[in-house]
């Protein structure tokens, strides 16, 4: 006999579309929103890297892939037109450069702003200019404790690009609310990926800094993207504007 356990956090019947899919965060979002029920559609830059990720999905007729840039506009609408209308959207794509201050470099700036904020920021902007969002749908952005809870030394312009997310996430909230879409952010702390643990510290300096986790350990993937199915399934349906804090303690401290 089938087992129906009753289950608000699924995502059984939703479209949900996921930047960044291809490695880290976004790739364990993509797979354990898959396990949720959810037909994913999937983005990201490395072929080879997006076509593994899209082949550990639970096997969907409506799963898609779209090897695309989302800081290229001609990419994003020739994509748009390509979709179908979804129910969710996390923007998990991103970059990290880090330098001291003074020595920041204009390309550099230009650069990261680009990708962690004025590419999500536009990217939603023609998603729903085009009706490809339907009301009543969740967007989660993955942002960061560095620029809203704290920051670090050589992060200055990462730190910038998330402040001005977290910033944008929250006027969107006010201003989607009349099609009850919500918008939310998602603030990790240090999560083991590639990204993170290669450009932050070598191995002495890692293990001083888990001295700073309660927990004693740095995040995993598939913990920010548990409370990314939290604010895109229908648990979180009174819930907007809000950033949910995954650190393992960090900003206790």
């Amino acid at each position: 006999m089938k087992n129906n356990l009753y289950n608000p956090f699924s995502l059984f019947g939703k479209s949900i579309l996921i930047t960044g899919a291809s490695s880290g965060i976004g790739k364990a979002i993509a797979l354990e929103c898959s396990k949720m029920g959810a037909s994913v559609i999937i983005l990201g830059r490395d072929k080879k890297r997006l076509l593994e990720t899209f082949s550990q999905l639970i096997p969907n007729i409506n799963n898609k892939y779209f090897l695309v840039d989302i800081s290229c506009e001609d990419q994003i609408n020739s994509l748009i037109d390509k979709i179908e209308s979804i129910d969710g959207m996390v923007n998990a794509a991103g970059i990290l450069i880090r330098g001291p201050f003074k020595f920041i470099k204009e390309v550099d700036l230009d650069e990261t702003i680009n990708v962690n904020f004025k590419a999500p920021t536009l990217f939603v902007k023609k998603l729903i200019s085009k009706n490809k969002i339907k009301n009543g749908s969740s967007i989660v952005f993955i942002s960061s404790i560095s620029g809203s809870y704290c920051s670090f030394i050589g992060n200055s312009v990462y730190s910038a690009s998330k402040g001005a997310l977290n910033a944008m996430a929250k006027s969107m909230a006010i201003e989607l609310s009349n099609k009850k879409i919500r918008v939310n952010t998602i603030h990790p702390g240090m999560v083991s990926t590639n990204m993170h643990l290669e450009k932050s510290f070598d191995q002495e300096d890692l293990i001083k800094d888990l001295d700073n986790y309660p927990l004693k350990r740095y995040g995993e993937p598939v913990d920010v993207a548990y409370g990314t199915i939290f604010l895109l399934s229908n648990a979180s349906s009174w819930i907007t504007g809000s950033s949910l804090l995954i650190d393992g303690g960090y900003t206790l401290k």
